[in-house]
């Protein structure tokens, strides 16, 4: 793999209903992670989402990469709380990973920028760090594995293909998904009944680590595993 190949032609589409998918299929777990360690809304957030992704859909078919993830974005936006407006800029950021080309399908580089670039927008305006069991302890490590796999490309002794640098991705974010069970919250609502949420993975974390699965999906096919969530 260089750093200027480009992700299949439906990466967009594929990305967007991939993540439908394992969000919805999820959003009964994730929403009973989030009554043990949250206010419990979570899971209907999803589904409301995803509602509005279907009528965003339905109104046409996107013919981009950027119509797509904007779609979801606009899904995300139109949610109420704190989840539904941090998952609607965090991919209305990777949304412009074109850059000035909206018609493109974005370079496996351009889509780490844009990952990043999702987190700063997430830790601004949510005002977390890593540690702090948010959806942030996902996405951070899964940004590193992705950028790690892109720097080490030149010396591997074969090539990466960009499905493989993004399983790397994926890797990471469930594990460190995992890993929040085991951490005290600081932002978010867990961190209003403390160590009560002890044992619990974050259910954000959980539903970042999905979507950087749907982008491993949309590189080079397969499903997203849920089952590890609960």
């Amino acid at each position: 793999m260089t750093s200027t190949d480009t992700l299949p032609e439906t990466f967009g589409r594929d990305l967007v209903t991939t993540a439908r998918a394992a969000l919805e299929g999820a959003a009964p777990a994730l929403g009973d992670l989030d009554r043990r360690a949250g206010d419990g809304d979570f899971g209907d957030n999803i589904r409301t989402a995803m509602k509005n992704l279907g009528r965003e859909l339905d109104a046409g078919e996107p013919a981009d990469f950027r119509g797509w993830v904007t779609a979801m974005s606009r899904a995300w936006l139109g949610v109420g709380g704190t989840s539904g407006p941090l998952f609607g800029m965090f991919f209305r950021d990777l949304a412009k990973a074109t850059g000035e080309d909206a018609e493109a399908v974005p370079t496996v580089t351009q889509l780490a920028d844009a990952l990043a670039a999702g987190q700063a927008t997430i830790q601004k305006y949510g005002e977390a760090e890593v540690g702090d069991k948010t959806m942030v302890d996902a996405l951070a490590p899964a940004v590193t594995a992705l950028r790690e796999a892109l720097e080490k490309e030149d010396d591997a002794p074969a090539a990466l293909s960009p499905e493989e640098a993004l399983r790397d991705a994926e890797s990471a974010a469930v594990a460190a998904a995992q890993e929040t069970a085991q951490v005290t919250a600081r932002r978010g609502r867990a961190s209003y009944v403390g160590d009560a949420a002890q044992g619990v993975i974050d259910p954000g974390a959980a539903a970042m680590a999905l979507v950087i699965g749907a982008l491993r999906a949309a590189a080079g096919g397969g499903e997203v595993a849920a089952d590890w969530i609960g």
